[in-house]
């Protein structure tokens, strides 16, 4: 049973209506008309580039260190179960945990929400301890994946905040 769980939770095309609801959220949450447009829309676009940073960011770290995933690790033949093939030949840090990581630092620095940051580190831990399940990663490709994910969003968060100052904490610089 708990196989099935873990490749829906490791594929990527369920979660695209959670990424649409996400959107409408962030647009009706701050506004679409009059003077919110212009933090609605930038909140949205830095998501977006938090997403393309941590996706491109953890590609680049992958062929840098050229970690080998446990599927294409020949000393793990015949050792491991692969539930959803091998994957890509490098796997240090995993692109998924970067990528859900990212986008629950980003969205929850913004939200504010404590029942929605508790949602989302969930979710991105889920998704991210599925990457282990499936045999796709080593828990310390998640885990560097997850720092990595962090990091970013949290420093598009600083910068969007830098940007809208006023906006966000109701004082200016």
């Amino acid at each position: 049973i708990l196989d099935r769980v873990m490749l829906f939770f490791t594929a990527s095309l369920p979660w695209i209506p959670l990424y649409i609801i996400l959107l409408i959220w962030i647009v009706y949450r701050f506004g679409y008309k009059g003077g919110n447009y212009p933090y609605s829309l930038a909140v949205v676009v830095a998501a977006v580039i938090t997403f393309a940073i941590t996706d491109m960011g953890s590609s680049y770290i992958k062929e840098l260190t050229e970690r080998l995933r446990p599927g294409h690790d020949p000393n793990l033949e015949g050792l491991i179960r692969l539930l959803d093939g091998k994957g890509g030949l490098y796997g240090f840090v995993s692109s998924h945990a970067a990528n859900v990581f990212g986008l629950a630092t980003f969205t929850s620095l913004v939200m504010g929400s404590k029942k929605y940051r508790v949602s989302i580190f969930i979710w991105a831990s889920i998704v991210s301890y599925s990457r282990i399940y499936v045999g796709r990663h080593f828990p310390l490709d998640v885990i560097f994946g997850a720092l990595t994910g962090m990091a970013a969003g949290y420093m598009i968060y600083a910068a969007l905040q830098f940007k809208f100052i006023k906006k966000i904490t109701g004082r200016t610089t």
